[in-house]
């Protein structure tokens, strides 16, 4: 592991101490002391320092620049015969303007042997124009990783790592606080997102996964939403100082920050970057202030931690001293680049370094620097290897430079603690190494979670409704008990035979396991396990499916033989008043079984009831907890629920409503052979209503389960209940009443036989009165003789009267 002895301050915080300052200055005058410079051959420098702009780098990094080429210029072990001269211009970090001064550059005299940019964009822009003029270009402040293309950039180098460095450590820190979930919000350039496409891959190796990835291009207002909507905790900000200031005032507008959310950005802003005023915002300071608490940064260590002397003979503590002098003691904080001021500086070191290394080669080869121009090749391909191999301690660090001419660093880990940044720890990802200081502050108890944590809480059916209904349901049972006994006990009596008491003790048994239907609707995952679930959900159908073919498919039955039979024309009615076969009866009833088992038996094969679980909005606990509760209902469910649904539903449908048309045709039918069709009429009615109401209701409720069950659960009860007490209590009430089952019971004894009905003793009757009145016709026809001699003897005394008389 590495461990670090001592914390340096931070990078653009230089040292204060008066003595640090007195020797650098002394320093400086030594090694600036003019010297003369007859004879000395000058090799120009085009450089393009962004003074202004999105990183206005260039305010701190040209006086390092031009501090490193006067020193440069007055030792006389590096480039004896040449003197190194810096033509620069400002960029603005703007590629735009950057690709009219490299114009400028390019053909404009004196020739450059060398051009030096900032800013990624303006990189990557000059790197690529540079091969077609054989031109070295060794750039200070450029980070994107796009520019450690070696076949599109065959001739870049920079002392200021790519900005993939960033990555590990990060990678890293998301290991350390164990999260495994982040979000990522960047700026749509170039640099950002080759940035966030290698990050991606490595929290993807790392078993991390990115949930939301927000970009914008000037305004972060929408993206900043994206990420709340998402409920992003651990967030990756991939944006300029001035972006920053843009996203944190939508930041603190979204409450998207405080003890829930970490940020991590990039540590090469200034340190009082969210307190500059920015008329592109309307937060005030205290809002960024409150915002920005507690943010993560990474950066490439630019200062060289040790105290130790470099090719510079300067420490990293007497740069600052020797800066902070050229920079006329402004403040650093307001500095542009005032951390990427040590990679300037020793930007100017490494190439001198390697141009000092080529002047013997190209001796030997007889060329010399001053012969350079845009298309020599050889002295390009000289100061190519001799960058390659730099190796040399800088104020920086070691500076030195990969396979893709970038360099290689340390990474420093900084958070922002009461409106100051504190270093944390440093992490080297060559070795895997994480030097932790453990002095990270958090607002809340640690680091907070990287989501919120989801509980699932399963709705379940309201205990006290259950049981209530329960009791009804059992009492209706019990009912349904009593009335089928008191059917069978008396099924001799002549009264309960002309009911026809089979389709009556159907009805029973029906409306009982209608009822005990109640008990598996109301069961959930409240009694059993979810693995026996499904065979709840089949005894619900298979009970109330079967209970109620039975008690309403025995009504049906019998109010269809009632329409069939006495609701006929005229010159139909003699044929159709035959005598009714009760096996006619029992097979009506079976056939609407038989289909209602067989529609259920092939439901059940094809496409079994299983569990589904319903989502409802997740809801925050009454305790300031981060924690949501995820509300689920379990469901009886298939695949294709709402086609058997309809299929079921459109069945029984139609059967009500036909039983409702039934029941109204022989509202005024007097016949014995039922003798109860008008109680099963009124039943039908109150079944019918009820099931009609209740199916559609249930369904539109089936998200509340207490008023769905109760809507369900209470039509069953009172269906069965309005069943049978109109079907049965006035039976009871008669026999009990009048005594009738005594009295039949006796004549039935007497006589030795009993008749399912009396049509054999009104037709005996109707023969008996038929035969009296042939009696009566037959001693009429008896009489008419004499009557006849009667009346003509009357019509001859009446002529004879009315004759004159002679």
């Amino acid at each position: 592991m590495l461990v670090m002895c001592t914390s340096p301050p931070r990078a653009n915080r230089p040292a204060r101490g008066h003595a640090a300052l007195l020797r650098a200055s002394l320093i400086i005058l030594l090694l600036l002391w003019p010297r003369p410079s007859a004879g000395k051959k000058k090799l120009y420098i085009g450089a393009l320092f962004p003074m202004s702009g999105g990183w206005p780098g260039g305010q701190a990094c040209m006086p390092s620049a031009q501090m490193a080429l006067d020193l440069v210029n007055n030792r006389s072990d590096i480039l004896p015969d040449y003197e190194l001269e810096l033509i620069h211009y400002d960029s603005m970090c703007d590629p735009g303007e950057a690709t009219k001064l490299l114009y400028d550059l390019l053909y404009t005299e004196p020739i450059k042997i060398v051009l030096m940019p900032g800013c990624s964009g303006v990189s990557t822009l000059v790197a690529e124009a540079a091969r077609m003029w054989n031109l070295i270009v060794l750039s200070y402040g450029s980070s994107s990783p796009a520019l450690s293309n070696r076949q599109r950039f065959p001739t870049f180098f920079r002392t200021h790592p790519s900005a993939t460095l960033h990555n590990p450590t990060r990678v890293q820190l998301f290991k350390k606080w164990k999260w495994t979930r982040i979000a990522t919000i960047q700026q749509t350039t170039e640099v950002f997102t080759s940035t966030l496409d290698d990050l991606e891959q490595r929290v993807k190796e790392a078993g991390i996964e990115i949930s939301v990835r927000q970009s914008f291009l000037t305004d972060p207002a929408v993206a900043v939403k994206n990420l709340k909507r998402q409920d992003a905790r651990i967030i990756v900000g991939l944006f300029y100082e001035t972006e920053a200031r843009k996203v944190f005032c939508e930041v603190f507008k979204e409450k998207l920050y405080g003890k829930k959310h970490v940020w991590f950005l990039i540590g090469w802003y200034a340190d009082n970057w969210f307190k500059i005023k920015d008329p592109a915002i309307n937060c005030t300071v205290e809002n960024m202030t409150e915002a920005v608490e507690g943010h993560v940064t990474t950066e490439i260590v630019m200062l060289n931690p040790e105290t130790v002397r470099g090719v510079s003979n300067m420490t990293s503590q007497e740069f600052l001293a020797a800066l902070m002098s050229r920079l006329g003691g402004k403040n650093p904080e307001e500095t542009g680049g005032f951390q990427e001021a040590p990679l300037a500086y020793d930007a100017v070191w490494a190439l001198a370094l390697a141009l000092n290394k080529t002047v013997a080669p190209l001796k030997a080869k007889g060329r010399r620097l001053e012969d350079f121009n845009y298309n020599n090749h050889d002295i390009t391909s000289e100061i190519y290897r001799a960058l390659n191999t730099s190796s040399f301690e800088g104020v920086s660090g070691q500076v030195v430079f990969d396979a893709q001419g970038s360099r290689m660093a340390m990474t420093l880990i900084e958070q922002l603690q009461g409106g100051s940044y504190k270093k944390i720890g440093y992490y080297d990802s060559s070795q895997g190494n994480l030097s932790w200081f453990g002095n990270d502050v958090w607002i809340g108890a640690g680091p907070p979670a990287d989501r919120t944590v989801v509980i699932d809480e399963y709705r379940y059916l309201s205990q006290k409704l259950f049981a209530a209904v329960s009791v009804f349901a059992g009492l209706g049972i019990l009912l349904g008990i009593v009335c089928l006994t008191f059917n069978i006990y008396n099924g001799n009596v002549r009264y309960i035979q002309n009911s026809q008491p089979y389709l009556n003790n159907m009805t029973a048994v029906g409306c009982m396991m209608a009822l005990a239907a109640v008990f598996p609707l109301g069961i959930d995952g409240h009694h059993v396990q979810k693995s026996q679930f499904p065979v709840v959900c089949q005894f619900r159908l298979w009970l109330l499916g079967l209970g109620f073919s039975l008690a309403y498919g025995s009504m049906f039955t019998k109010i269809w033989w009632v329409h069939t039979l006495f609701t006929k024309k005229d010159e139909k009615k003699e044929k159709k008043k035959q005598h009714l076969e009760p096996w006619k009866l029992y097979a009506t009833v079976g056939v609407l079984l038989a289909i209602d088992f067989l529609s259920l038996m092939i439901w059940q094969i094809v496409d079994p009831l299983h569990i589904t679980k319903e989502k409802f909005t997740k809801e925050a606990p009454k305790e300031d907890l981060d924690v949501l509760i995820q509300p689920l209902l379990e469901h009886c469910s298939s695949k294709k629920m709402n086609t058997w649904l309809g299929v079921v539903y459109g069945y029984k449908g139609l059967l009500l409503l036909l039983g409702i048309f039934l029941a109204y045709e022989t509202k005024s039918v007097s016949t014995e052979k039922i003798n109860d069709h008008r109680a099963v009429g009124m039943a039908i009615y109150n079944v019918a209503v009820l099931c009609l109401i209740t199916a559609p209701v249930t369904m539109i409720l089936s998200s509340q389960q207490d008023a769905s069950f109760a809507f369900a659960s209470l039509a069953i009860v009172f269906s069965a209940y309005i069943t049978l007490v109109v079907l049965f209590v006035p039976k009871m009430r008669r026999l009990i009443t009048r005594g009738e089952w005594q009295s039949e019971q006796q004549d039935t004894l007497k006589t030795g036989s009993s008749t399912n009905n009396n049509d054999e003793e009104k037709s005996r009757q109707l023969e008996r009165e038929n035969r009296e009145l042939q009696k009566i016709i037959q001693e009429t026809w008896k009489l008419c003789p004499s009557l006849k001699r009667s009346l003509s003897c009357r019509h001859s005394l009446c002529m004879e009267a009315h004759l004159p008389r002679g």
